[in-house]
């Protein structure tokens, strides 16, 4: 009697014993996968490419500002920014391959400051005596550009947000997502049109979904997009720093 009853007790804690392990093994196996990757962020990576850069889009499009700084490569040449921009208006500097600029743009009205070298009538780089002239006149002082002058739709757009962030945040191609980074500290989803040719785009997981980070596709330069919603203060020049040129400045070694 005796000798029956050990074998069904032993089987018995076998099994129980067997039953702990198992949830102990479960246990540690959660524990060596990690925690969930989405875990206090917006949520936006468990969304498809499209998703997420219909997110960001509608992000950027609801922000007042935004700050953006990095490199544009363009048919008329590469150029290095630091723009700081609202919807009717913006400020900071434009390096191109000659010079380096400032503009400040309050509604239609677009202003223009650069050093002497900056101001050139000579294609290969040389000062005539005109661009002498104007250079003495105008060297660090902003210059109202005129609506109608040829550069005044090219300068503006360096100052147009709507224009800006059209540009960067249109990916070519069948848009999926990549990876997930950080840009700035802050946690990242990167969606890329195609697989990468048509663009690049970094989304943040961190509250509202902005775009951080955008690499244009075949080389077209990296930009940053930061400050979004930060107030800057956006006001016209004194009257005893700007001059007014006339109908149409003088051509420039931009």
């Amino acid at each position: 009697m005796t000798s029956s009853v050990r074998p069904v007790r032993a089987r018995h804690r076998t099994a129980v014993l067997a039953v702990l392990l198992c949830a102990g093994l479960s246990t540690a196996l959660t524990a060596c996968a990690g925690e969930d990757p989405d875990k206090g962020t917006n949520g936006v990576a468990k969304l498809t490419g499209p998703q997420i850069e219909e997110k960001a889009r509608t992000a950027a499009d609801a922000a007042d500002t935004v700050r953006l700084a990095g490199t544009l490569v363009s048919k008329g040449g590469t150029y290095k920014i630091d723009m700081r921009l609202r919807n009717k208006g913006g400020t900071g500097s434009v390096t191109s391959k000659n010079s380096t600029f400032e503009l400040l743009r309050i509604g239609d009205e677009l202003y223009l400051k650069a050093g002497a070298g900056f101001w050139n009538h000579e294609d290969d780089g040389k000062t005539s005596d005109a661009g002498g002239a104007a250079a003495g006149k105008l060297e660090g002082k902003y210059v109202k550009v005129p609506e109608d002058d040829p550069t005044y739709k090219q300068l503006r757009g360096f100052t147009d947000k709507k224009v800006l962030l059209d540009g960067m945040l249109t990916l070519h191609g069948t848009v999926g997502k990549g990876d997930r980074g950080k840009v700035g500290g802050t946690r990242t989803i990167r969606i890329l049109g195609g697989k990468g040719e048509g663009g690049a785009l970094d989304v943040s997981l961190e509250g509202t979904p902005y775009p951080l980070s955008f690499a244009r596709g075949g080389g077209g330069g990296v930009v940053t997009l930061a400050d979004w919603g930060k107030d800057f203060p956006l006001a016209a020049p004194a009257e005893d720093d700007t001059v007014d040129y006339g109908r149409q400045l003088p051509k420039t070694s931009s």
